[in-house]
This record gives structure tokens, C-alpha cells and sequence, in this order.
């Protein structure tokens, strides 16, 4: 009992904004690393920075894509970064040299992306994409075929992925067989269905968050959905909202330890804190007013969280008082000055009329031999079911230093070298040469990444996606208010599959007076 007061009363949730990191250009999503040493921030101009987040100073930058990064995921070593760009490319780098592994090229949008959390060589996408560095991918089954907007996620350990769509269905998948396991509906108190925005997992435990269309955060334990099985019913632990100004939210997410709740509003820079267990909200924390919350992370294990805004990170953390105290038991703050009265045996060497008690206890245990070679492994960085950490993990980036006037090649051979040695390479072929020729920053040549083009059906290709872009840009040039207009497109329909224009549904019936501008169709 006393352990879970101890827990209940400690605050392990920010209280303040804690600066902000400048990425230079806009930043849009960001991620930290399993141990929260690194934080990677995607940016509108396609570039990756790497913070070291204990030294608040950038490790790497990357130039992954050319369009904007809109979703990023670090491996579990830390080794493997993989990003997705706009222009329906993702791609997978190594961290450590910053070079590009592979590349998959889809005929769709990426909306989300996701490593497996145990094993590298699976992943997936909100498109409900499965794909690995073997080129195979695996479509997974969905509850309605016509549903486009549907999202996915893994469970904590990867067993299991989590599929919600538009009617509120969620499906529980076999990883490895893809098999339907559970599924049940999320429902208002209206019985009426409402769409599922995202799903997240707790880092630790068996509990996930369902972020809906009707503004509720709902919270269900993950073993109680597998014994339900199929077309149960089950009952969320918590539901989280803003009774008073019904705030719809942008991005949600657990704490490292999986005890808070963080939502983030998309209306203004705003985080809301909720306790899991109670279910009560603790703490609100206001950004700069006017700017829109695109993306939010909680650090794997301090209580720090990292909110993105008007391209700037900003870093939310605890008020830190310095308590003394701890470092000195015996330690007394005074207010005022005090008279120090010296006790007669204060600066004896010996104190000859001090007893000499039992040793016991704390006393006794100083006569024993400390063992201070072997290395026990962090709690917060172990899961429940491992013993060791992952001694392979790269959890810091080397930073190299910045020289201002670089000698050329001051380490490599002399520019004639190559004179001297031209018979070896007078017989090697053209493209050998091209393989062996030197980048532009004196470097070894980086070897290029194949891309693979992920084949799917339903989706248009790139003339008709084009024919669509024509269509949708007459439409708005054309300044149209009647959705009536809009259905005189009927081969728009069978187009607009797979693409982000899908804000139109078959037989919608609209009265004449409903009059929506052309940016109110796109959802």
C-alpha cells in the first residue's frame, strides 16, 4: 500500500516549457529512440536532424528526401532510421554513417510508418503495407473494401496489429499469419459508429488508446480485446475528453512509463495531461498562442515531451528545484543568519567520551566488499520478458568536429599518387572506375540504394493521378459551391482510390443548399 502512495503523490509529468530546438528549417514530425538519447525531427525541406537530447546540440543531418518528411520510426537497437516523404517514398537509413539501406517506392500516400518492434526485417504502414528489406510485401485484410481511410499499429511486442477504419471497426491481426484473432466496434452512447484517427501503444503493459473522430480518447487493456475474440464487446478502462470545449485532438501518446496520457489539441498548441489510472486531468500546458500542434513525443523514460509548432520543437519539462538535502542529510536552510555554538569535542581527533555502539545495519554493511565492476542492467530499458540490455545499441552519435579552412585530402596520398599507380587501374573497366571514383567530400563513394516499386491493386497510376490533379485543380479554379457539381465527375470515383482526394463517397445524397468551398471536401 505505501508503495502505491509513494507512486500516486511522485509527479512524473512536465510542468513548464523547457527551451525550444531550432532545426534551421521547418520541422514536422519527430520521434525519440528507444533510450530517449536521440531525437530524430522530420523538416519540411526533406532534411533529417539528429539531436543528442542530453546536450540540446544536432548530431547529423541527413538529406533523405526531396519532398517534406511526414512520418519517421528508429529500429529497437537504434541502428535503423526509416522515413516517408510525401511524394510516396519511404526509406530506410543507416544512423550511424547516414546512408541510404533501401528505398520503396508506393503508388500511394504514406501516412504512418512503423518498424516491428522486435524484428527489423518487418514493418508497417498506415496503408496496412507490411514490407522488409527483401522486397515482399503482404496486403492485410480489411473490414470493408471500399473503406480508404484506415489505420494500423503494432502491439507492444509485435504479435499483434491493430487495424481501425472510418465505421469505427477495429481488427486484431496474427502478425506471422495475418489470421483475424478479435475485432470489436467503437461506438458513441448513441450507438453510432465514429471513425478511428489513430491507434498507440503503451511502452510498457498491455494498454492502448484509440484517438476517434468524437473527440473521446478511449483506453483499453489489450489482454481483455484478445479474450473477447471476435465481435465482442468490450469496455474501455478510461475515456478522456474536454467537456468544455470539446477539443478534437491532433496526436495522443502514452508516457515512457505508461502511467499519463498526453494529448495534444488541433486547434492550438495545448497539451492535456490525464492520469491512466484515475482518469483525471492534471496539468495543461499552453504553447505560444495562434500556432497550430502538428506532432508530439513523450520521452521513453524521463518526464520530459517534445511538441512541434510553427516548425520550432518545443521541450516541456519538470521545474527542477535544487534540494540539497539529498547530497548532504544533515543539511539545514536558513533564513536569517544564526550564532554557531562549537561543541567541546567538535575538532578532536578523537572523541574519548563517545561510546562505541554495536555496529548494525547501514553501520555493518560498510565492512563488507562492494562489488563495483559488474554492471547491472537499467529497469527502464530492459522489457519485462529480457534480462540484459542490447550492448549493440547505439544510443550517441559521434559529432565530428567543424574545421574552418580543411586542408585538401591533408591524411590521403599525394595528388600524383594515382599517376604513380595508373597501371593497376588502366585495367579495370569504365564502370569499376565510376565505382571507385571519390563523393564531393573527399570521402569514399556512397553506394547508391535500390529502390523498389511496390505493386498495388486498386491504386492509379501516375497518368491518371495526373489527369486527377487536372481535375481537381479546374474544379477550384472554377470557384464551385454545390456538391451536385461535383458528382457530374463520375469517372473521378474509380480514380480516386488510394489517393489523398478522397473526400467524396458514392451516393452521397446533398441538398442543393449545401455549400461547402473546395478545401472542405479533402478530409
Amino acid at each position: 500500500l505505501s508503495v502505491l502512495l509513494s507512486e500516486s503523490f511522485g509527479q512524473n509529468y512536465p510542468e513548464e516549457a523547457d527551451g525550444t530546438l531550432d532545426c534551421i528549417s521547418m520541422a514536422l514530425t519527430c520521434t525519440f529512440n528507444r533510450w530517449g538519447t536521440l531525437l530524430a525531427v522530420g523538416c519540411n525541406d526533406g532534411r533529417i536532424v539528429i539531436w543528442d537530447f542530453l546536450t540540446r546540440g544536432i548530431a547529423k543531418i541527413i538529406s533523405a528526401h526531396i519532398h517534406p518528411v511526414c512520418s519517421l520510426c528508429w529500429s529497437r537497437d537504434g541502428h535503423k532510421l526509416v522515413s516517408a516523404s510525401t511524394d510516396n517514398i519511404v526509406s530506410q537509413w543507416d544512423v550511424l554513417t547516414g546512408d541510404c539501406d533501401q528505398r520503396f517506392r508506393f503508388p500511394s500516400p504514406i501516412l504512418k510508418l512503423q518498424y516491428h518492434p522486435r524484428d527489423i526485417l518487418q514493418g508497417n504502414d498506415s496503408m496496412l503495407r507490411r514490407s522488409d528489406v527483401y522486397s515482399k510485401h503482404v496486403v492485410l485484410p480489411v473490414d470493408d473494401d471500399s473503406d480508404l481511410n484506415v489505420v494500423a499499429a503494432f502491439d507492444r511486442r509485435g504479435e499483434y496489429i491493430y487495424t481501425g477504419n472510418a465505421k469505427g471497426k477495429i481488427l486484431v491481426l496474427n502478425t506471422n499469419t495475418q489470421e483475424l484473432v478479435a475485432s470489436f466496434r467503437v461506438t458513441t452512447g448513441t450507438s453510432n459508429t465514429t471513425a478511428i484517427k489513430s491507434i498507440e501503444f503503451a511502452r510498457k503493459g498491455s494498454c492502448f488508446l484509440i484517438n476517434t473522430a468524437d473527440r473521446i480518447i478511449r483506453v483499453y487493456d489489450g489482454r481483455e480485446i484478445l479474450t473477447c475474440g471476435r465481435d465482442g464487446e468490450p469496455e474501455p478502462m478510461q475515456k478522456l475528453q474536454d467537456l468544455v470545449n470539446r477539443t478534437p485532438w491532433k496526436r495522443c501518446c502514452f508516457s515512457g512509463d505508461g502511467e499519463y496520457i498526453v494529448a495534444g489539441s488541433a486547434r492550438q498548441h495545448a497539451l492535456y495531461i490525464w492520469e491512466k489510472s484515475i482518469g483525471n486531468l492534471v496539468k495543461i500546458l499552453h504553447g505560444t498562442r495562434g500556432e497550430l500542434l502538428l506532432d508530439v513525443a513523450w520521452h521513453p523514460v524521463r518526464p520530459i515531451i517534445a511538441s512541434i509548432s510553427s516548425g520550432v520543437v518545443s521541450i516541456w519539462a519538470q521545474n527542477q528545484v535544487e534540494n540539497w538535502s539529498a547530497f548532504a542529510p544533515d543539511f539545514k536552510e536558513l533564513d536569517e543568519n544564526v550564532e554557531y555554538e562549537e561543541r567541546e569535542s567538535e575538532f578532536d581527533i578523537e572523541d574519548e567520551d563517545k561510546s562505541e555502539p554495536e555496529q548494525t545495519g547501514a553501520d555493518a554493511a560498510e565492512d563488507e566488499e562492494v562489488d563495483v565492476t559488474t554492471v547491472d542492467p537499467i529497469a527502464a530499458f530492459c522489457s519485462s520478458d529480457e534480462e540484459l540490455e542490447d550492448h549493440k545499441a547505439l544510443l550517441y552519435l559521434p559529432i565530428a568536429p567543424e574545421v574552418e579552412d580543411p586542408e585538401e585530402n591533408p591524411f590521403g596520398p599525394p595528388p600524383d599518387a594515382s599517376v604513380q599507380s595508373g597501371a593497376p587501374d588502366d585495367t579495370l573497366t569504365g564502370g569499376d572506375k565510376k565505382q571507385r571514383q571519390p563523393s564531393s567530400e573527399g570521402g569514399p563513394a556512397k553506394k547508391k540504394a535500390r529502390t523498389t516499386t511496390i505493386e498495388l491493386q486498386g491504386v492509379p497510376s501516375d497518368g491518371e493521378r495526373e489527369e486527377i490533379n487536372c481535375w481537381w485543380l479546374k474544379l477550384q479554379k472554377e470557384n464551385f459551391t454545390s456538391f451536385q457539381e461535383v458528382i457530374k465527375w463520375p469517372f473521378v470515383f474509380s480514380l480516386l482510390r488510394g489517393t489523398p482526394l478522397t473526400g467524396c463517397k458514392r451516393g452521397r445524397q446533398v441538398k442543393e443548399e449545401d455549400s461547402r468551398p473546395a478545401q472542405r471536401l479533402q478530409r
